[in-house]
């Protein structure tokens, strides 16, 4: 089976168990659900759960049953909806469309859509939170559960986030750059190949391989998003390209040309995978993931 066949049902995989996890669109909070649920509906490719499951599989022995990891990939997955219905809005990015589709707050409203953003991301908790209660590696659970929150907070993607809106329309520092790329957008991958690896039964030093391994891939991804704001096909993508250009957002294109930027993508790659291919167990896919995500088209 080729790896686009794959990564197709592995992604309709991921969907499935994300939807057993959704709220029902019922009671006086029906309509803040409906945006809740038309913002994890709206598509995607579902890479943070699929990777998390991957990490999993490297660890986990055959009685593992993954009841817990389910949980959390749907966390994730929500945690990431949340960024992203919070980037779309007017006070952040103003982006109308994502995915090809009508982005949450112009569907719902701009009030709704915060409401709807902060709400997913209080079930991430709540979802996560319930399977530690319930799960057969209590002590398991609860590392994951204390990872998903610190890589998202303050500490994290978070964290990140409030960098890139307080500078926005100014010139940033090469380095602040780097801080903002870390936590914004490598946090969320860093945290879900440990949570995997985690629920896997890995010990502390193999999740700080897994740590190492996402951020270099979290960076080199999202200067691959850099590249692809300049260079890239607005009908692959499902957005505007040049929005970075007339926001005056600082990139890493800012400081270096695209053929640079193609290399550190590269490079970033390569030490991810020489540090992947030391790890005992099949990974063979996962190295695969790691490779096209960086180096994808859309």
């Amino acid at each position: 089976m080729n790896f686009e066949r794959r990564l197709q049902e592995k992604k309709e995989w991921a969907e499935k168990v994300t939807e057993s996890f959704l709220p029902e669109e019922k009671g006086e909070a029906g309509y803040l659900i409906q945006a809740m649920n038309y913002s994890m509906r709206a598509g995607g490719k579902r890479l943070r759960p699929i990777m998390m499951a991957l990490a999993f599989d490297v660890y986990a022995g055959e009685d593992e049953s993954g009841e817990d990891l389910y949980a959390f990939m749907a966390a994730m997955e929500m945690i990431h909806t949340h960024s992203l219905v919070h980037d779309d809005l007017p006070a952040m990015d103003n982006d109308e469309y994502r995915r090809g589709k009508k982005t949450t707050h112009v569907v719902f409203g701009e009030g709704m859509a915060v409401l709807a953003g902060d709400a997913l991301l209080n079930l991430a908790y709540e979802t996560a939170a319930k399977a530690v209660s319930e799960s057969r590696h209590p002590d398991r659970a609860a590392r994951a559960l204390y990872i998903l929150a610190s890589k998202t907070g303050i500490n994290g993607m978070i964290g990140g986030q409030s960098v890139d809106v307080l500078l926005e329309g100014e010139p940033i520092a090469r380095d602040t750059l780097e801080y903002i790329y870390t936590n914004k957008t490598a946090a969320l991958i860093e945290a879900s190949l440990m949570i995997g690896a985690v629920l896997g039964g890995a010990d502390s030093a193999q999740q700080e391989l897994m740590e190492q391994i996402g951020r270099k891939i979290g960076i080199a991804f999202q200067i691959q998003d850099d590249i692809l704001d300049v260079a890239g096909d607005e009908a692959l993508l499902g957005k505007p390209v040049g929005s970075d250009s007339r926001n005056e957002k600082s990139t890493w294109v800012t400081y270096y040309s695209l053929s640079e930027c193609e290399n550190q993508v590269l490079s970033l790659t390569g030490e991810a995978l020489l540090l992947l291919a030391g790890i005992p167990g099949d990974h063979q896919f996962l190295e695969e993931l790691l490779t096209w995500l960086v180096h994808r088209n859309k």
